[in-house]
Parts: structure tokens; sequence; C-alpha cells
């Protein structure tokens, strides 16, 4: 080894936290987030569990998924299983190069460019809202940015188009969504540490 090889070699940088697994507890419901997520720059490769307590708003259900982005950390391919005491149902969405979607259940299959989105936002979950923060950089920012989603809704695996709004602040990113106006916290990769009302990480 030449004294170049060997000084490049000392010089590569320790590995970081990568792959690891993330862990959320709801605030007030008897609910969980468990997932392990694989960073290469923006990309992103997780798979991860819901597990729900029945609530007056939902039965018990427990939902699954494997997510895959692509290296602007858009959302490439997303699948979902969702099982509930008396069914257990796939859903399955996936961009194309035309960045339209492609959403397949146990009914249909439909094609949309869903407003541009460019991201998709699954309810219950604070991993997801990661995703439209890492890739526009808000974790690092106080810019204001209002983004089209894929919207999913559990336990019924509804689809839909959405709007979310980030805005970065000194103390937080100030989030509008169709089910919540707060003000959450990140990690210095932009994972969510608390989300009011929602879940904090443990």
């Amino acid at each position: 080894m030449s004294e170049a090889e060997r000084t490049d070699e000392q010089s590569v940088e320790p590995a970081s936290a990568w792959p690891a697994v993330l862990t959320w507890r709801a605030h007030d419901v008897p609910r969980m987030e468990w997932v392990r997520v694989q960073l290469t720059g923006k990309r992103i490769k997780a798979n991860g569990r819901i597990v729900a307590a029945a609530t007056t708003s939902h039965p018990a259900f427990a939902a699954s998924y494997d997510l895959v982005t692509d290296e602007t950390g858009a959302t490439k391919r997303l699948s979902l299983t969702v099982t509930l005491a008396e069914r257990e149902r796939q859903l399955s969405i996936a961009r194309d190069e035309e960045n339209m979607w492609l959403v397949q259940d146990h009914n249909q299959t439909k094609r949309s460019s869903y407003d541009g989105a460019l991201d998709v936002d699954v309810i219950f979950s604070p991993f997801f809202n990661a995703l439209p923060i890492r890739r526009t950089g808000l974790h690092l920012t106080n810019e204001s940015v209002t983004l089209p989603v894929v919207y999913v809704r559990l336990p019924e695996l509804s689809v839909e188009a959405a709007n979310i709004t980030y805005t970065g602040t000194p103390t937080g990113i100030e989030l509008l969504s169709p089910v919540s106006e707060t003000t959450i916290t990140v990690d210095s990769d932009g994972f969510i540490l608390d989300y009011p009302g929602l879940a904090e990480r443990i």
C-alpha cells in the first residue's frame, strides 16, 4: 500500500449511526411505531410497523410497511399491509419516471399525479413526516413550503391528494396537515423527535 493510499484510507470517516431503529410512542393513546432506517445520502430504505389498540376513532390494527426513495429523497415505492381482527389488506404505491403514481389495492389500480406529489404521508406515523423535511432540507433552514403529498389513511387504506405546510422556526417546524396544526421537533437528520398530539420518540 502506497503512502497516498494509506492516507486516503485513514481519512475515511467513521461509520455513522445508520442503519438505525427508531421508535415512537403515542402521547395519549395505546399506539407505537417501530422502523429500521437505512440512509445513503438522501436516499432512504425503511421497513416498519405501526401497532394500535382499539380507540373510539378506529379498531385495533397493525400496519407494516416497506419504503424506498430515490437519491433525492422522493418516494419511489411504498408497500403497506394492514391487519385487522377480521381481515388483512395490502396497498402498493409506486412513482414512475413521469412522476405519475400507480396505486394498487384489493379493489382497483389507479394512476394519478396526485397534484405533483413527490412524498407519501401515512396518518398516525411520525416517520413519514421526515420524508419531505429531509428531501427539502427544512430541518436545516427557516423556510416555509407547502407540498402536495399522497395521503394514506389507516386502517382503511384510503388514498387521496393532500397538502401539508412546513415552516422552519428556531424552536421547531410548524406543520399544518389535514389532521393537525402543531410545531414538531426533529433531530439533526430530520427525523421526528416530538410531534405534539401524535407521538414522541423513545
